[in-house]
């Protein structure tokens, strides 16, 4: 089995990079990081093998990017006095997850208040679709972990993030929700558990 053209790849997970990053990073540097996972990737394409996760191998590379990003915001002077806000591209309304070109501010700003692991893991989980495990593998911690700050991040999500009427079905378009997830139910001398997300 040969590997697809590179530009495939980009066509068939370029939108999914863009919603991971602009959970972790914000709407204001998501292209940035988007075009240097991208970047990135195109130099290690012809080294990875043919039956890789693609997509959970372009996760790992926007998580490094996003940590680039991270820790050149915080090099950066911080301004002095009030700026108004930078305004996003007029029209492509888009849902709560930011599949559109002007992203969500409101969801933005509920994100960001999350702690840096829980916006990492709901973004890698909810948005990626990568597994614990592999979430694990890259923000350190056990599949465990992530799967409770996935879900604590959740939780925060549906109390913080507002959803508004006029998103509602009324006007054609679905009400902006937090993703849901399933509560585990657990027996406690077995050890078994039901409805629980063990990928």
């Amino acid at each position: 089995m040969s590997k697809p053209l590179f530009e495939q790849i980009v066509t068939d997970h370029g939108p999914m990079v863009l919603r991971v990053v602009r959970a972790v990073v914000g709407p204001h540097d998501a292209d940035d990081a988007w075009s240097e996972t991208f970047l990135a990737a195109l130099k290690a394409y012809p080294a990875l093998p043919d039956d890789a996760n693609v997509e959970a191998w372009l996760v790992t590379i926007a998580h490094r990017k996003a940590i680039d990003v991270t820790r050149a915001d915080a090099r950066r002077p911080t301004p002095v006095g009030e700026l108004p806000e930078r305004p996003g591209p007029e029209g492509g309304r888009v849902d709560g997850w930011g599949r559109g070109p002007d992203g969500d501010p409101d969801l933005w700003t509920a994100l960001k208040a999350l702690p840096d692991r829980q916006r990492r893991t709901v973004a890698y989980h909810y948005l990626a679709g990568l597994p614990y495990k592999e979430i694990a593998a890259l923000t350190g911690g056990s599949a465990d972990a992530a799967r409770r700050s996935a879900a604590d991040g959740i939780r925060t999500l549906r109390r913080t993030y507002p959803v508004h009427p006029a998103d509602g079905p009324e006007d054609g378009r679905p009400a902006r929700t937090a993703p849901t997830t399933t509560a585990p139910t657990t027996k406690a001398r077995t050890g078994r558990t039901r409805g629980v997300d063990t990928r």
